[in-house]
């Protein structure tokens, strides 16, 4: 019988689910072919809150479970309009896509005036996906999120460190103002500081499941962070991520976000991890990150449909 379809119910389907893409990571060969935990928890505890807040799960998660309560599939938005159809390669069908589409289209689409939009992703090399999605009328875009990744099995080169500079793990509590500054200032160098909106929401990152301290690496320029790169190691999978990854404008060209990203890598590999991943989107991080990792990527299309 094919997976029936409910809305997200409760907590209990928040840890079902995560385990589920421990499941699709793991049978899909450590590819990132759909979210991983780190992912997942990220969008929940700081997404939900801080980016995209007002929104409540059993309106937003839809899951697909076999009779007998097996997870096939799962249906969620990273934000309204722009949703990933996380699919169990051992249920993924033709037709079980096709509901998924439908349910996205009538569920989760977003209002562009007078316009319906919707956005679903694809790989590159998931051609049925593909076919289906212009089946149904959407066109390809030329966004791409690239999955860079790197085996962990052998020796992680050391990066010299420029004078004056230090990396290390972020410290305690007193921390988290510089941490939180050092990120305001990586991700929105041209606006305005009274634009800042404070350091709390950093407890939500703390909050995470998976987050470690240990793993989340800075660099210290005395006082003050000035980059960082905060790593996600999953003991059930054995692979972590690298996200978020960026330096202040003033002290970027010094090879520190790199310098600690091979840092945390190496801490992961102690750890156990046996794979490192990370997700990009524009020339300038994929570059770090395809010489950092490898040049090895998994490629994710997007594709929109308005109406």
């Amino acid at each position: 019988m094919k997976p029936t379809l409910r809305n997200y119910r409760d907590e209990n389907d928040y840890w079902r689910i995560r385990q589920f893409l421990r499941e699709v990571m793991i049978a899909n060969g450590l590819r990132a072919l759909s979210w991983s935990v780190q992912r997942l928890d990220y969008w929940r505890f700081f997404g939900m809150n801080h980016v995209h807040p007002g929104e409540v799960l059993p309106r937003i998660i839809f899951l697909w479970e076999t009779p007998g309560g097996q997870i096939a599939a799962v249906l969620n938005p990273e934000e309204m309009g722009d949703c990933f159809m996380q699919v169990h390669p051992a249920f993924k069908t033709k037709e079980l896509e096709d509901e998924m589409i439908a349910t996205a289209r009538e569920h989760l689409s977003v209002a562009r005036g007078d316009r319906q939009l919707l956005h679903l992703w694809a790989d590159s090399q998931d051609i049925p996906r593909q076919e289906l999605l212009s089946a149904h009328g959407f066109h390809m875009q030329e966004a791409t999120e690239s999955q860079w990744r790197r085996d962990l099995n052998g020796p992680i080169p050391q990066v010299p460190v420029a004078e004056g500079y230090t990396i290390r793990a972020l410290g305690d509590e007193r921390e988290l103002p510089a941490r939180s500054w050092a990120s305001w200032r990586g991700f929105h160098p041209d606006e305005p500081e009274a634009d800042y909106s404070g350091w709390e929401w950093y407890c939500d990152i703390q909050r995470c499941p998976l987050y470690r301290r240990d793993l989340d690496m800075v660099a210290a320029f005395g006082d003050e962070i000035v980059a960082f790169a905060t790593l996600w190691f999953d003991d059930v999978t054995r692979m972590v991520a690298v996200e978020p990854v960026a330096t202040v404008p003033e002290h970027q060209r010094k090879g520190l976000a790199r310098a600690a990203i091979r840092e945390g890598l190496r801490r992961a590999q102690r750890l156990g991890a046996v794979r490192a991943y990370v997700g990009g989107y524009e020339p300038g991080p994929d570059a770090l990150y395809a010489s950092v990792l490898s040049p090895e990527c998994d490629r994710s299309v997007s594709w929109v449909k308005e109406w």
